[in-house]
């Protein structure tokens, strides 16, 4: 895992991504730029088809930019193969989607210590109870995500990608299942999380006013970044 003190946690140059369809190829990132630092909290807005999300996947080396630099926790990902990119999430990145993606045969507790055990984490039973009460479930330990509300998936999820000690926290639309209410008390969850771990999050919102509450704002237009790409 990187040095946070002394590392950029992302660096992006000139990304392209470039996707073959039926009418040709379409152009979904054109040359991004994008710096943040660690422990920095970025909002990433844009409209709907803008290549918000799959930014985020480029930087979580889910998709494969098809030309520039992608250095995320100190590492370049061009070149890596899939076994390699599947380790480097393991190891750098915790992922928070706006669907849950819990397991549903899995208690609360199985679904968080899974990754730990797959990681070959001895405790992983023991880090994965922390970790839900952490995020104020340390009563839903053996609940089945079909027990739960959105909002205590959602906590689960949380906790899941908070487990393996990701200093990189990427998070895409993570209040868009959740009521207001709910869904504010899982952002402030995750800013709290965030400032104690002193992990970056990058967090993919409509909610302007949301992203604002970040330390910087980066919109997203027509595959590029159009303001807030550096500190």
């Amino acid at each position: 895992m990187f040095d946070a003190m002394t590392a950029t946690a992302v660096s992006l140059k000139d990304v392209h991504l470039i996707l073959p369809s039926r009418a040709g190829n379409v152009d979904i990132l054109r040359g991004v730029d994008l710096t943040v630092k660690p422990g920095e909290a970025i909002g990433i807005v844009g409209p709907s088809g803008s290549g918000k999300t799959t930014l985020l996947m480029v930087i979580a080396g889910l998709e494969r930019a098809s030309r520039g630099e992608v250095i995320v926790a100190g590492q370049s990902l061009a070149g890596k193969g899939e076994d390699e990119l599947a380790a480097f999430r393991r190891d750098n990145i915790g992922i928070v989607f706006q669907s849950f993606h819990l397991i549903p045969t899995m208690t609360a507790l199985e679904n968080v210590a899974v990754p730990l055990e797959f990681r070959g984490a001895k405790d992983a039973m023991a880090i994965a109870e922390d970790k839900l009460k952490r995020v104020g479930l340390g009563h839903r330990l053996t609940h089945y995500p079909g027990q739960l509300s959105g909002g205590e998936q959602q906590r689960v999820a949380i906790a899941r990608a908070l487990a393996s000690g990701a200093k990189i926290i990427i998070a895409d639309e993570p209040t868009g299942n959740l009521d207001h209410v709910t869904g504010e008390q899982i952002i402030r969850l995750l800013f709290d999380l965030r400032t104690q771990d002193g992990a970056s999050l990058l967090l993919v919102t409509h909610d302007r006013a949301l992203a604002e509450r970040c330390d910087r704002v980066a919109e997203v237009l027509d595959g590029r970044i159009v303001s807030g790409a550096h500190p």
